[in-house]
Order: C-alpha cells, then sequence, then structure tokens
C-alpha cells in the first residue's frame, strides 16, 4: 500500500495532466453538435471537386431564403386585416344629432330649411358611420382590402372607404359645399364635431392569428430529390440549383434524427479528433517548453483559455450564428504570448481554430481568416505593455478579416457587389473587443499567479518601494544592480531572449545584500572590512547567505516566482573562491561544498545571462588600467570558468549565443570604461 502511495505521489503531476486531457476532451464534445458532419465543401462558383454525387437518401430541395421572404411578404400583402365596428358609438352620435343640432344651428330653428336641414344632417351621419371612424391611421394603401366587422358579420371593404380626422374633414366640407346650407358651413362642421366619434379599430389579435395560420401553411420546400439520383458530375460548376440542391442535402444530412447507436459513433470519432488534437498541443509544450508542461498550474491556464474561447464560439453559433466573427479568437494568442512567447502562442491559437472548425459554418473560410489573423496578430505585436502597440495591432487584425472577407466574396460571387456592411461592421466590432486583452491579462495575473510584460515593465520602476529602500541601505549594490540589468538587457536584445524580465531580475537579483551591506565591497564607505575579525568560513555563509535572504525578502514583498528565480540561481552552484582559498591556507582538509551557493543553476537563457552579466560586471571593478585586449580575455576568462564548471547545462543556451553575449559584454565595458581601439604600431 504504502508503495502505490508513494507511486503515485511521485507521478501526481503526469496523473493530473491525464485528468485535465480527459475532462478537457469531454466539455468540448459535449458542445459540439451531435450530428453528423457534410464531408463535401460546397464552393458556389467552382467545379465540383469530387466524384460525381448520389443521393443517399430521399430528401426535400430547400427553397432559398430569398424565395422564403418573398413569398412571405406575399402572404403578408394578401392576408386581409380584420377591424372591429363599434355600433354602439354610431348609434350613440345618431341619438344626440337633434339635441346637437338644437344647440348649433339654432338659427334654423321655426324656419322653412330647419326639417330639410334635419335630414341633411342625418345623411351625412349615415355616410360617417357606414362604414366608420378610424380610432388611429394606419400605413395600409388605400386600396388595401380589409375586412370589417360588424354586427358580428365580416364585409369586405377598402381601407379608404373608412374615414380618418383628414378624410371626415374633406367629407362635410364637400357636402356642405354641394348643398344650400352653406351659409350655415361653420355651425355644420360644430354639429359634426360635437357629435361624431371615431368607432373602428384594428382587431390586432385576430389579424395576427389570420397571419400566423397563413404564414404556417407556407412551405420552406419545393419538390424532392430521391434516393440514388444523381445530383452533381464531376467538374460541374457549382451555381444555380445544383448549389441549392447540395445546400440542402448538406442540412438534411446535418440535422437528422440520429439513433443510439449512431449518436455514440459519432461522440467517439468528435473524441478521437479533439483528443489527437489536444496530445499534439501537449507534445508540443512538453518538447518545446518543458518549464512549462512540468508546472500544472500554467499547462491548466493554456487549457482554460483554449476551452473558453471554444465556450464562447459554440453559444455563439447556437444561439446567434450571425455574430460569430464578432468573438475576438485573437486574445487567445496575445494572451498567451504577454505570458509565455510567441510560438507557444501560435500553435495554441492553431489547434483552437482547427477543433472549431468542426462547429462553425463554412469551416474552411472561417478557418483561414482566423489562423491568418493569429499570425498577424504574433508578427504584428511587440512590447504588449506599449498601448499604442495593441492599437496598432487591431488596426491590423481587423484590416486582415475585412480583406480576406471581401476575398472570399469575391471568389464566390465573382464581383464586389452585394458586399454585406454588416459583416464589416462584426470584424471591426471583433477587433475592437481584442482591447479586452489588458484588463483579462491583469486578471489572469492574479488568478493564475503568473507575470506579465506590464507587470515586469511596473517592476521595473527604480522608484519601487523596495527598490528605494535597496538603494538606500545599500546604495553600492544598487549601483551595481543598474549596471548588470544595463549589460543584461543589452545581452538578451543580442539573443532574441526576454530582454524587460531579465532587467527586472537584474534589478532584484541582489536584494538580499540589504540584511547586511557592509559585508559586501560595494557599499563599503571606509576602510574597515568586517570580513577582518570573521574566519572565511563565516565570511562565506554570510555571502552564500545573501540568496536566501533575498528569496525572504522578495516573497515578503510578493515578487513574482519568475523575478524570485533570478535571485536563486544567479550564482548557480559556484563557490566563494577567495574566502575558499584563504581557509585553504591554514586548512588543507577543507570541503569545498561549505563554500558552493546552493544553486539551482540557471534553467533559461534570461537566469543564464543574468548570472555572466552579474559575474562579469562584478568582476569588473578589480581592473586596473583597462584596455580593449585585457577586456575580451577577462570577460572570456569568467565564462569560460563557468561554462567549465557546468552552470549552463540546465539552460536552452547555445554555444553561438554566449559568443554573442560575450561580444555584448566587451563592447559595453568598453564603452563604460572609455577605451579607445587599440592601433598597431
Amino acid at each position: 500500500m504504502k508503495d502505490y502511495i508513494n507511486r503515485f505521489y511521485k507521478n501526481q503531476s503526469l496523473i493530473y495532466k491525464v485528468f485535465l486531457f480527459i475532462t478537457t476532451i469531454i466539455l468540448i464534445v459535449y458542445l459540439f453538435p451531435k450530428g453528423g458532419i457534410f464531408k463535401y465543401e460546397i464552393v458556389k462558383g467552382k467545379p465540383w471537386q469530387y466524384e460525381n454525387l448520389y443521393a443517399p437518401f430521399d430528401f426535400a430541395i430547400a427553397k432559398t431564403p430569398e424565395e422564403i421572404a418573398q413569398e412571405e411578404e406575399q402572404i403578408i400583402n394578401n392576408t386581409l386585416p380584420y377591424f372591429e365596428f363599434d355600433i354602439a358609438v354610431a348609434n350613440h352620435a345618431k341619438q344626440e344629432l337633434n339635441t346637437a343640432f338644437d344647440k348649433n344651428l339654432a338659427i334654423l330653428k321655426e324656419t322653412e330649411v330647419e326639417v330639410d336641414a334635419k335630414r341633411f344632417a342625418q345623411r351625412i351621419l349615415n355616410e360617417i358611420y357606414q362604414y366608420g371612424v378610424l380610432t388611429e391611421s394606419y400605413s395600409y394603401q388605400p386600396e388595401r382590402e380589409l375586412f370589417l366587422s360588424k354586427k358580428n358579420q365580416a364585409k369586405k371593404i377598402k381601407y379608404k372607404q373608412l374615414y380618418t380626422t383628414k378624410t371626415l374633414t374633406r367629407l362635410i366640407d364637400q357636402r356642405i359645399a354641394e348643398s344650400e346650407f352653406n351659409s350655415v358651413k361653420n355651425e355644420f362642421i360644430a354639429l359634426f364635431y360635437d357629435i361624431v366619434r371615431p368607432n373602428v379599430s384594428l382587431n390586432k389579435k385576430l389579424t395576427e392569428s389570420e397571419l400566423e395560420a397563413e404564414l404556417s401553411k407556407l412551405l420552406i420546400t419545393r419538390g424532392s430529390i430521391k434516393k440514388d439520383r444523381r445530383i452533381i458530375a464531376k467538374g460541374e460548376v457549382v451555381e444555380g440549383e445544383k448549389l441549392q440542391i447540395l445546400t440542402s442535402l448538406k442540412a438534411e444530412y446535418e440535422s437528422q434524427v440520429w439513433s443510439e447507436k449512431n449518436y455514440y459513433w459519432i461522440v467517439f470519432g468528435y473524441s478521437l479528433l479533439v483528443s489527437l488534437a489536444l496530445l499534439m498541443l501537449l507534445l508540443f509544450i512538453r518538447k518545446y517548453r518543458t518549464d512549462i508542461f512540468e508546472n500544472n498550474t500554467k499547462v491548466t491556464f493554456i487549457i482554460f483559455n483554449l476551452l473558453m474561447m471554444i465556450l464562447i464560439t459554440t453559444l455563439v453559433v447556437k444561439y446567434h450564428i450571425d455574430y460569430v466573427y464578432i468573438i475576438p479568437l485573437c486574445i487567445l494568442p496575445l494572451i498567451l504570448k504577454a505570458f509565455f512567447d510567441s510560438r507557444l502562442g501560435l500553435f495554441t491559437h492553431v489547434i483552437t481554430v482547427l477543433i472549431l472548425g468542426f462547429v462553425v459554418p463554412n469551416s474552411y473560410e472561417y478557418m483561414f481568416l482566423q489562423i491568418i489573423a493569429g499570425i498577424v496578430t504574433i508578427l504584428t505585436i511587440s512590447e504588449s505593455y506599449k498601448r499604442a502597440n495593441l492599437f496598432i495591432s487591431v488596426g491590423q487584425i481587423t484590416l486582415i478579416y475585412i480583406t480576406s472577407y471581401v476575398a472570399f466574396h469575391i471568389i464566390h460571387e465573382g464581383n464586389i457587389e452585394n458586399i454585406e456592411v454588416f459583416t464589416i461592421g462584426l470584424f471591426v466590432l471583433g477587433g475592437l473587443a481584442t482591447l479586452m486583452v489588458h484588463p483579462l491579462i491583469y486578471a489572469y495575473e492574479k488568478v493564475f499567479g503568473l507575470v506579465s510584460d506590464v507587470s515586469l515593465l511596473e517592476l521595473s520602476d527604480t522608484n519601487s518601494r523596495l527598490l528605494k529602500e535597496l538603494s538606500e541601505r545599500a546604495p553600492g549594490t544598487f549601483h551595481h544592480s543598474l549596471n548588470v540589468a544595463n549589460i543584461a538587457e543589452a545581452a538578451a536584445n543580442e539573443i532574441g531572449a526576454n530582454a524587460m524580465l531579465v532587467r527586472v531580475g537584474a534589478l532584484y537579483h541582489d536584494i538580499g545584500k540589504m540584511s547586511n551591506p557592509t559585508y559586501y565591497t560595494e557599499n563599503q564607505a571606509v576602510s574597515v572590512n568586517p570580513h577582518d575579525v570573521l574566519s572565511p568560513r563565516e565570511s562565506a555563509q554570510i555571502i552564500i547567505g545573501h540568496v536566501i535572504k533575498g528569496i525572504e525578502i522578495a516573497k515578503k514583498y510578493k515578487l513574482p516566482d519568475r523575478v524570485i528565480d533570478f535571485i536563486r540561481t544567479h550564482h548557480g552552484t559556484s563557490t566563494v573562491y577567495y574566502f575558499y582559498s584563504k581557509e585553504k591556507e591554514t586548512n588543507a582538509h577543507v570541503d569545498i561544498e561549505d563554500f558552493r551557493y546552493p544553486g539551482p543553476k540557471p534553467f533559461s537563457k534570461e537566469t543564464a545571462i543574468l548570472m555572466m552579466s552579474d559575474s562579469v560586471e562584478a568582476a569588473s571593478k578589480s581592473l586596473k588600467n583597462p584596455t580593449s585586449s585585457l577586456i575580451d580575455s577577462f570577460v572570456e576568462k569568467i565564462i569560460n570558468k563557468q561554462m567549465e564548471d557546468g552552470q549552463f547545462l540546465n539552460a536552452d543556451i547555445t554555444f553561438k549565443e554566449i559568443q554573442q553575449i560575450k561580444k555584448v559584454f566587451k563592447r559595453k565595458l568598453t564603452n563604460i570604461y572609455h577605451l579607445r581601439i587599440e592601433y598597431p604600431e
């Protein structure tokens, strides 16, 4: 039992990765559509590249969206709206006629024309309420037919037969002008305005119900294709009716109701393909970024971002597929480049796009667009902590999207007409959404404990609390750290390493010397050396102890682990040779391990550069009357000694890169000492 526990403990990192791998596959496959995938790529306007295609089963030919929209519009125009006639309002107006007449036309009372005037008013009122007055105006054409429901009977009339306020006034004016009562026109108008009320309104519920009933009868298919009938021959151009039949077959194939047996086979197929893609990603990380592969937090971070992009895209495809291009997929390589490197960012982006190819429509176009945009993102963005660079990169990404979309449109349509402005707008919004990368980077730093160039830029500020404390308590060490930072940064730029990371590591690598600053020569302002009263072994332990002290201070000030790595490794497993030699003078059996730094050795290009820079800068202070040739031999001697000690065996740095670093050191030291070139006599 104990052996199993020990074995589990030793392999817990691998077990976690296997668990993460399987869980990720399950989540991705769960998000995928569970129908079949049409195995042919349909490209409008291009010859059919495959063998003759025959119908695998009976299926209907779907109408085009334009045909359906046209038929829907025709149904809407042909479906008659229903209006309700309120008989009570009309009867009330007729009952009020006599009273209103006596009030407004008292001038005609007991005259010869009084009876005729009342009959005239009655005729106009009957004409008005023959079909009624609308409660509000509608956008129907005058000749549009409709049903008017009156006394539970619906009669077909034209919209112009109903009166609005405007047409009612015109009717009254016209009838009075044609009569003998034009002299009392205003009184008649006042009469009708007193008694006439709108009494016809649209029955929305009944109208919409009738429209829905008619629309439900609309067929979305026209004709059918029988099984084994040839659909298209090899070399035929995919257009017109052929295109519509192929599109119908694809839709039918992917939307079929699958049996339980087929369902599990589809899930199995998806699982194999997704597992292959994820396996390639993990193998890539294991081969080229071993440090990341061994860190479960970083592997989880990469998989988490991949999953998030797949989740967001599948949700958009499921609920609103038109907005698929608004998803800022280029955030993925930007984030991974900010925390790791360009190569890993691009590889992860490509794997993600390949997986999404199973989900999105027009998968070839989608993958082409996204992969090209990802490449542009990696190539154009540099020093992402500079806001201007991010805006420029976003502009370039958006331009690539739009250019590629227009190119595909020209290929399919043969012209640049009918380019959808809406789609171009989506690309612009997707590009702008990429600007969310900075807030995301900040959030990820807090959640996963990672460090980006933005944080490194903040840490490089010499006015930070810790560096100001270093400059006050150990000014010589602070000055030494600045010199090392400048030399190391130049060397990192020369070989393409992370210059910002190296600079920050150099600024903080000796903070442990703040505990006992006077025990280090650069901080000794007087001639008194505290090591004179200590044994060589004690002095060595104090010197070696600044590494441990530095790690403690760094953790107290919550410096990132990537920066603490420079403190741990900047002396590797080298020895404090001065005190070792001094001890050996009095003790021939001295153990050299007592004078050796605890390590570990540098394990990256950046930590290796710092070790070289620190040794060269510190030792250069001992040079007296330096010359160019002396500096050359001095640099060669120090770095070659470190190589002989095997200090760089764990770092992924080549001999060629070390030679380039030596040249940078020689040039920098020559500039520091203001040396001229030595000309032969």
